[in-house]
This record gives structure tokens, sequence and C-alpha cells, in this order.
């Protein structure tokens, strides 16, 4: 049996976040109009998305574990040091 189609077609994420750790959390744009936070591992990969929010989360070409900053994208907490 042949494998079955995507119900949609290969689309742009809805938005691309520059990231300096391939390990990060997400809750979309937290509060009441975010999701769950859920924690995404890159692995070998350079980038990971958000099975909730579609946001893909792309490794940053100077990454290295860093301060985290809210203010650069809100919803997006990096490193195992997240809140």
């Amino acid at each position: 049996m042949p494998a079955r189609p995507a119900l949609t077609p290969d689309l742009p994420a809805p938005e691309v976040i520059k990231v300096r750790s391939g390990r990060i959390a997400c809750d979309g744009v937290g509060g009441a109009l975010g999701h769950p936070r859920v924690w995404l591992e890159m692995g070998e990969a350079d980038f990971v998305e958000c099975s909730y929010c579609d946001r893909r989360f792309v490794l940053a070409a100077d990454a290295g574990e860093g301060v985290e900053d809210e203010r650069l994208a809100p919803g997006v907490y990096e490193g195992s040091h997240g809140h």
C-alpha cells in the first residue's frame, strides 16, 4: 500500500526564530494566547518545530549557551536553565 499524502501541503513555518541552544522550550506567545510549555530537542538537526504552534526554531550560526533573554523571542526559553 503506498504512503498516504500529507493532509496539508508543505507550507513555510508561520514564524522562524533563531536560537543559541539545541534545547528550547516554547509556550506559544505565553499567557492566555499561548499553549502548554513544551521542551524541544534538536538532536543532530539544526532546527526543530513546535507541534502546537508550528514555530520553527533554527540554530544560529554563532550558537552556544548564553544567557536567555525573553525579550528576544517571547515564549521561548533556551538551554537547560529555562524557567
